[in-house]
Order: structure tokens, then sequence, then C-alpha cells
């Protein structure tokens, strides 16, 4: 989160996102002195991420990050002298509630990697992802909570992703370091750029609260669903906590109706330090 809190802050000083030019888009962004810090800070987290869904089943990994969803409104209005509305804090606290619910009725353990899959399942669920961030951009064109949709489109975008390193994962003990030349490798790539790109804009449009919860939201939740659906992960047996599960489900879902829409679409996420400073 302090990451992603360092990269708000660079977002809106630099150039706007043009989809037209991502590659010159993304490099004003890492021009950008917070962003470029939030990125560093984003990618030693990627790293320790990476192993652990090599190491264990996705539902487990992801229910454990999105703990850090707690700190979000903390840091926030802290560390960063962002002024969080009373809304913001209900609707990430209920958001890390039903995450928390999520990973309370996740049956078995670590004991089992879950990384076996289904090529053409796994293809139909990160092109679903893919597809349905990809469709959220001309979706939140000229809308007042464009920042939002943009956020989940970063979250979906991002979820493909992870999705397509836990699979990759599941190949470490046949190929080696040969996982590096195989397909999934490339559309890990490309989704994790693609993220970053249409994530950066989110942060320009809208208030970094929000915008941040919204992504590790959208991200979590495909995620956490992968596990029964891609990987074999076992769903509680017992009525009760099955029903828990879909519950947390639909809490995480209402959690995000109460995000607010930014006022003006271009006030961006976090306040620039001059103006913290005036």
């Amino acid at each position: 989160m302090l990451g992603f809190l360092w990269k708000s802050r660079g977002a809106v000083t630099a150039p706007p996102v043009q989809w037209h030019r991502p590659v010159a888009s993304s490099v004003a962004l890492l021009r950008s002195r917070w962003y470029a810090i939030g990125m560093a800070v984003a990618m030693g987290s990627w790293g320790l991420h990476v192993t652990a869904l090599a190491l264990a089943p996705i539902s487990l990994v992801q229910s454990i990050i999105a703990g850090g969803l707690v700190l979000l409104t903390i840091l926030a209005d802290r560390m960063f002298g962002l002024g969080v509305s009373r809304r913001e804090w209900i609707g990430v606290a209920l958001m890390a509630a039903g995450l928390a619910f999520l990973a309370a009725t996740l049956e078995g353990g670590a004991d089992s990697a879950h990384d076996h899959w289904q090529t053409t399942s796994l293809a139909l669920y990160v092109g679903a992802a893919t597809v349905a961030g990809s469709l959220l951009i001309p979706l939140a064109r000229r809308r007042r909570s464009e920042g939002l949709y943009l956020a989940a489109s970063a979250g979906a975008l991002w979820a493909a992703s992870d999705i397509s390193i836990k699979a990759l994962s599941g190949r470490l003990g046949d190929l080696g370091a040969g996982v590096m030349l195989h397909p999934l490798a490339l559309v890990i790539l490309l989704l994790s750029l693609y993220g970053l790109l249409v994530s950066g804009r989110s942060l320009q449009l809208g208030d970094a609260v929000p915008v941040i919860a919204v992504t590790s939201a959208t991200a979590n939740m495909l995620t956490i669903l992968s596990g029964p659906v891609l990987f074999g992960e076992p769903l509680p047996q017992q009525p009760l906590a099955l029903t828990l599960r879909v519950l947390a489900f639909a809490l995480v879902i209402a959690a995000t109706a109460l995000t607010p829409p930014p006022v003006e679409a271009p006030r961006g996420g976090i306040r620039p330090p001059e103006a913290l400073q005036s």
C-alpha cells in the first residue's frame, strides 16, 4: 500500500496518460520521482508475492495480501496528510472484513501449492478478466467516476497477471529457468505493463483511497475466486462456511460501492507536496 500511495503522489504530477502513446506515457510516469520510488517499492513486494504464489495456494496468498488494505486509510490519513472521509473509512473497513471472512473460510492450508490447471480453463479465465478490464476503459470515458472505473480495470488486468504467475509457477519443477521462455511469461509481462498504464491513469483521475481500494478489491476477488475455479482448491464443505464465503464476496462488493467517486475528474489522488505545505 505504501508503494501504491507513493505512485499516486507521482502520477498526479506527471503528464496525463495518453492511450495512443503507451510507451511515452509510461516513461513520463517513471520520470516522476515519487512514482519511481513507488515503483521500486512495488517491485520489491512483487518479488515476494511471486515467491509466495509458487509455494502456497493462491487464495491463501491473496487473502493475506488483502490484509494490507486495512493500512490504506491509516497511511493515507496519518503519513500522507490526506483527508479521508468517514465513508472511505467505512468502505475500506468493510472490504477488509469481507476479505478476512474469505480467508477464514479457506479449506486446507499451505501444505499443497494447488498449482495444477487445464490450459482451456486458464485461457478462458485469464482472457475473460483481460477483456473485462479492457472494456472498462472506454466505459469509463466522460463519467464522473472515471478514476474508479479505471481502478477496477487495472485490478482485473493485474488479477489476470497474478493468475498467470500462479499457473506458470507450477512449471518450475519441470522447466526451471526455462519458464522465462514459456508463453505465459510473455502474457504476464504484457498484462503487468498494461495494468500499470491503466492504474497510472486511474491515480491521475481519482482520489487515492477509493482508487487504490477498488483496484485491490477487484484484483483480490478475481484471484481468490480462481483458487477453486482453476487450481482445484477445495471449497468449504460445511453449509455455514460456504454461506459465509458467499456473503464475504457480497460484503466486498457492497464496500466497493461505498467508495465515493471524485467530485471532479482531474482532481487526482494524492496532493503534490507543494499543496500539502500550503
